[in-house]
């Protein structure tokens, strides 16, 4: 199996004969169908990365205690229109 950052090069390079459009459409077709398993497996590589990921946070009684990361979209409610945080007009 490839690293991320080796998927990701690859990946990065398919995109970047795509956009240029001078390859045949057999050969678009094959490479497009790469780029799609590449980006599913960066995207599969991330999300393992995450969930081993913990946050050390400092409560205000000084005790330091472990979280779960949560990703920064998620962690700020920006996402969330429910949330009163993201909007900053509530």
């Amino acid at each position: 199996m490839a690293t991320f950052e080796e998927s990701l090069k690859k990946l990065e390079s398919i995109v970047a004969q795509l956009e240029r459009g001078d390859l045949p459409l057999e050969e678009s077709v094959r490479i497009f169908e790469e780029g799609v398993r590449l980006s599913a497996e960066c995207k599969r590589q991330l999300e393992e990365a995450e969930g081993k990921v913990e946050i050390l946070v400092k409560r205000r009684n000084g005790a330091m205690e472990r979280e779960p990361f949560a990703p920064l979209k998620q962690a700020s409610g920006f996402n969330d229109p429910q949330s009163a945080e993201g909007t900053g007009s509530r």
